[in-house]
Order: C-alpha cells, then structure tokens, then sequence
C-alpha cells in the first residue's frame, strides 16, 4: 500500500453498529431506497451516500438540487458538492457550472488528486479530463421559476413531493446524507444548487468540510441543510461532531448546534436550518429552528420520514 492510500484509509470503529442512512428532507427518500439493498447487503457507505445524491440531482422536481435546482440571480446554475469518510479523506467542488452529479465529482476529486476542494471552471475542466460528458442544468421548470422571479414574483413555497404537513420549506435545501455500512465505515455527501436567484459567486455551506458536512470515525458524522450562510459562521457541522467527541450525545450536539446559531444570529422567522448528528455506535439525533424538516431514515426497518428530536421554535411560525 502507498503511502497516499494508507494515509486516506479510514480507521475502523471498534464497535459495529447496524447499517443505517440518514438523510435531510423527504425528497431523498427514493435515492435511499435505491442505496439500501446494497448498504444492507455488504456495500459501501461511500457508495450509498453518493447514489442517494445522484437521485436527488437527477430529479427535475427538487428545486434545490441538481437538475431541478434554481439559478442564480443572472440565469446561470451552478452547483456544489462534498464527500466525506475522515478528516483526511473528503473532497468538494463547487460553483460547478457543466456538470450535474457532484457528489460524485468531488469523490473523484478525494480519490484522484491531493486536494480536497476544485472551484469552477477548473472543477469542469477536471471532469472534462476523466471523460465525463457535459450536462444541461438548467431545467425549464427552473428557467421559468427564475423569470418569475425577475419579473418581481416570489418563489412559492410548497410542501416537498413525497412529503407530509411536516415538512415545508422555501427552496433553499441542500440533500445530506450519512451512512454506516456493515463494516462500521460511516460516510457522508452534500449537494446543492444552493440558495435560490443567489448573487452569482455565492458558495454556501455544502461543499465546505466542517460546515455542511463532516465525518470523523472516531467521533461521528454531522449533515446541515437551510440558510447556509447560519450554518457556516459557526462551522455547524464540525461543532455537532466535536461535541460528541466530548462526550455529547447526537441529541445534546444537535441542541448546542441550534443555540449557538439563536446565539449568534438571532435568526429572521424565516430562516431555517435542520441539522443531523450520528454516532459512530449508530445512535442519532436531528433537530431544527423551526417546525418543517423532517429526516428520511433507512435501515432495516425499511424507509421512512421521521420528525427531528428538537425544534427550537415549536411555537412560532414554520419556516415557509
């Protein structure tokens, strides 16, 4: 083994627990049921993590992902990813503008070069050189929602397909999925086109480790999903791993997550963010702001939506 692979290896828990998906909002559920048979059976959970992604992206009907997802505020797309098995083995794109699967593209960025995160056009050119076609992003849904948009109109809120009267949101959500597979390897992967008709240039949360996503076998993983710019000013993904890595549990994590966000920010009623932490043994916790995240849960259970453990605000407004 070379000394690159032995240093991205990442170590084993010693506890195995069984292998389970988690996942923000209800529209990944189709993309964990596909990945489900293969975690159960043996598969990888960097696999599972990254086909969960690609259903969302492939989907025309979420608005904040992939092929679906709104423009920013001049008509272009772009889009944004990360995966994650340790510290020292994720890798991240953004502002992707040519090329639709970028979870995947960013496992090939982790897998194929010694950086971790690849930005624009020399994200595109990337993919470019390993062969992989270009892709239409902008679907006509989307184009017609963004002169909408221009022409003064708001977006509409709605509640997500395959959803239920928990879960609402403004399109501002990012798919984060984690994974433990049969041999105790958790992994995780983000992707977004990020905040809707957005000033061109803005990069969320999602594609940056620690923020939108981070996992640490030895301590657990974290996924964020909402108003990016809340969530990266206190590193929200990395700060619900650390806590557990003190000895938190995910439920604990998860509320120091959100009270340090009401902290800081005092978020507006209609900012939303829904955070979701896992322990290496598989124990696991989800909360938000506000009432309307719901977490798709994969496991041997089968597939289903569950409401978060904590919302902060149960008694104000959703965020619609």
């Amino acid at each position: 083994m070379d000394e690159k692979s032995s240093m991205n290896r990442p170590s084993i828990p010693a506890r195995v627990a069984p292998p389970l998906m988690l996942a923000t909002w209800s529209f990944s559920a189709s993309g964990c049921t596909s990945a489900w048979s293969s975690l159960a059976g043996g598969g990888g959970s960097l696999d599972a993590v990254c086909t969960a992604a690609r259903a969302a992206e492939s989907d025309p009907t979420v608005d904040s992902v992939g092929y679906g997802g709104f423009p920013d505020a001049t008509g272009r797309m772009s889009l944004d990813g990360c995966v994650m098995t340790a510290p020292n083995r994720c890798g991240s794109v953004c502002a992707v503008a040519h090329h639709l699967h970028v979870a995947d593209l960013a496992r090939m960025v982790m897998e194929r070069t010694s950086h971790v995160m690849l930005a624009g056009d020399g994200a595109d050119h990337f993919a470019d050189a390993l062969g992989i076609p270009r892709s239409q992003l902008l679907s006509a849904g989307a184009r017609a929602a963004w002169r909408k948009w221009l022409a003064g109109e708001a977006p509409a809120t709605r509640t997500d397909p395959g959803g239920d009267s928990r879960e609402r949101h403004v399109p501002h959500d990012t798919i984060g999925v984690l994974a433990i597979d049969t041999h105790g390897v958790m992994a995780g992967a983000c992707s977004t086109s990020g905040l809707p008709f957005k000033l061109a240039g803005r990069v969320g949360d999602s594609p940056i480790p620690g923020h939108g996503l981070y996992v640490d076998p030895e301590a657990g993983g974290a996924v964020a999903t909402g108003n990016g710019e809340l969530i990266m000013g206190v590193s929200g993904s990395f700060l619900a791993v650390e806590c557990i890595r003190r000895g938190a549990t995910p439920s604990a994590a998860v509320q120091e997550v959100l009270q340090r966000i009401e902290r800081v920010y005092q978020p507006a009623a209609h900012h939303q963010v829904g955070i979701i932490a896992l322990a290496p043994d598989g124990r696991w916790s989800a909360g938000a702001l506000r009432f309307g995240f719901v977490v798709t849960v994969a496991d041997e259970s089968g597939v289903r939506l569950v409401s978060p453990e904590h919302v902060l605000h149960p008694e104000g407004p959703s965020a619609l």
